[in-house]
């Protein structure tokens, strides 16, 4: 059994132009989380976020956007879980994911940020690497020179519906990690194939 989830991060970029572009897969999951449970995000300038709190199976979890963009990701992140006291292992952060095809999803604890500035500074402001990441494939564009691009461009879609039914995936074993069930969650998420 794993330590049940206290707080939800989606990732992503803030204003309107970001909106719909690959970098913001933690966002569209962290939208999908908040409808789903009923929850309505407020700007909360302590938080540099926008935050709320549902109820998810029977248990209380904070859902965090950071708005200050994604390189201080970790700023939003730990102002929230020191005021609420959440630990780093009962924090998931969703994002957007390289090395994963678009419709497919990784769960996993702890690990290297792999290059992207939002887990790399959540991993430093919060002392550790131990949270919980929901890492949503987004793939790799042809050329490789092209990553900047590439996230910040918006998805076909073709793309966009499948990782749209990735996160609605998601959403629906959240109950399993809710229960602390977090070899449950993996192969229920992982045996699902684009």
């Amino acid at each position: 059994m794993s330590a049940p989830i206290q707080l939800i991060v989606g990732l992503g970029n803030p204003g309107v132009e970001y909106e719909q572009t690959r970098h913001n897969a933690g966002f569209w999951f962290a939208d999908a989380v908040a409808r789903g449970a009923g929850g309505g995000f407020k700007r909360d300038s302590k938080f540099h976020g926008e935050a709320c709190k549902v109820r998810l199976d029977g248990h209380e979890v904070w859902l965090l956007k950071p708005q200050t963009f994604m390189n201080r990701s970790g700023q939003a992140v730990a102002a929230l879980a020191r005021f609420y006291k959440i630990p780093l292992e009962n924090i998931l952060v969703a994002h957007d994911e390289l090395d994963v095809p678009p419709g497919q999803l990784r769960l996993k604890q702890g690990g290297g940020h792999a290059g992207h500035n939002g887990l790399r500074d959540i991993g430093s402001l919060m002392g550790g690497a131990g949270f919980l990441r929901l890492r949503i494939g987004i793939g790799r564009p042809a050329h490789s020179g092209d990553v900047t691009g590439f996230v910040l461009g918006k998805p076909p879609q073709s793309e966009r519906t499948l990782i749209d039914d990735a996160i609605a995936e998601a959403v629906a074993t959240l109950p399993l990690l809710m229960q602390g069930e977090m070899a449950r969650a993996m192969n229920r998420l992982h045996a699902k194939k684009a």
